[in-house]
């Protein structure tokens, strides 16, 4: 088993509250991506399971175990770091095999498991090869081929493919999920800043907010039904619209949400001046000015796109508003 239970955690620099109160379980083999703006605590909680930073208070336990002065290499966990930290002078072979080595490992075994994670990863035709010789995507497989080796009860991920171009975040996204779906009993933890990576890979996200935990839940959960305006205005690309004045008080709110693909355009009582048009081909996104600041986002489909400065009609189904109290929260 290799569940963790985090209860009143919070970790602090000096005077500087960086988590509060964080209490969080996660079950054994489920993967939980970390979410939130920078400087929100979502790497600091990360490196607090792993070791790496001390609690300041609170309890964690993995696998039932409190580990609050348990060293990090005694946890159990394997971490692949955002930089890839391979040793140059090594070939992937002997990059991956490293650490079991260092536990003085039969070579029968190190083999064995060296051999299992290049066939997962794809990495059978790169194992002579040498880190100067790959591109970073590869480098970043081999990163997660040297942690599957030493058979961890708990995947911890830092940021692993923001240092990727967007071709092989896409490539390498698919072979994490292809190697959760190979270790559907290992716990991973993972923090990104990229939605498209929390909402495929995600069982659950926590999303987080000034050192908080604003809302826990699946990715159709918190895009379905955000319990506050950050959550609301924090997930979805493009996010959600948030409209205050006639349009929140029609609906009895101080402020409703409703998402760029459930606007139409042509029809309906209320009208904006098309600002801005990003056309991508199967989607279109018109910006339109209602007077409220910030631009209306309008995701279509239809080719029939209007012209910048254009008045057009647009309306949404009462059924689809987000509605949020002054102080944020969810009403019912």
């Amino acid at each position: 088993m290799a569940d963790i239970k985090i209860t009143n955690l919070r970790k602090n620099f000096g005077p500087v509250e960086v988590l509060r109160d964080i209490n969080l379980d996660i079950k054994s083999g489920e993967f939980v991506i970390f979410v939130g703006p920078s400087g929100c605590g979502k790497s600091t909680l990360l490196r607090c399971i792993s070791g790496l930073e001390s609690i300041t208070s609170g309890t964690l336990e993995i696998g039932g175990r409190v580990v609050n002065r348990v060293p990090a290499s005694k946890r159990g966990i394997a971490m692949v770091f955002q930089s890839y930290a391979l040793y140059p002078h090594m070939s992937v072979r002997e990059n991956m095999a490293y650490s079991m080595k260092l536990r003085r490992a039969p070579r029968a075994e190190i083999e064995a498991r060296v051999a299992d994670a290049a066939r997962k990863l794809q990495l059978e035709p790169y194992l002579d090869r040498y880190p100067r010789e790959l591109s970073g995507g590869q480098r970043q497989r081999v990163a997660i081929g040297r942690a599957i080796v030493r058979d961890p009860q708990v995947f911890l991920f830092d940021e692993p493919l923001s240092n990727l171009d967007a071709a092989l975040r896409v490539a390498t996204r698919l072979e994490i999920a292809k190697l959760k779906e190979g270790l559907p009993q290992t716990t991973m933890v993972y923090v990104t800043h990229d939605q498209v990576e929390a909402m495929t890979l995600a069982d659950r996200i926590v999303v987080l907010n000034a050192g908080r935990v604003e809302q826990i839940g699946t990715p159709e959960e918190l895009y379905e039904h955000p319990q506050s305006l950050f959550v609301a205005g924090f997930i979805g690309s493009p996010k959600m619209n948030l409209l205050n004045g006639p349009q929140a008080e029609a609906a009895g709110a101080h402020t409703v949400g409703i998402r760029p693909e459930d606007i139409t355009l042509g029809l309906g009582p209320h009208q904006g001046k098309v600002g801005y048009v990003e056309y991508l081909g199967a989607d279109t996104y018109v910006f339109l000015d209602i007077g409220q600041g910030e631009l209306l986002t309008v995701r279509q489909t239809s080719r029939d796109i209007p012209a910048i400065g254009e008045m057009v009609s647009y309306d949404y189904p009462a059924a689809r508003l987000h509605r949020f109290d002054a102080s944020g929260v969810r009403l019912a």
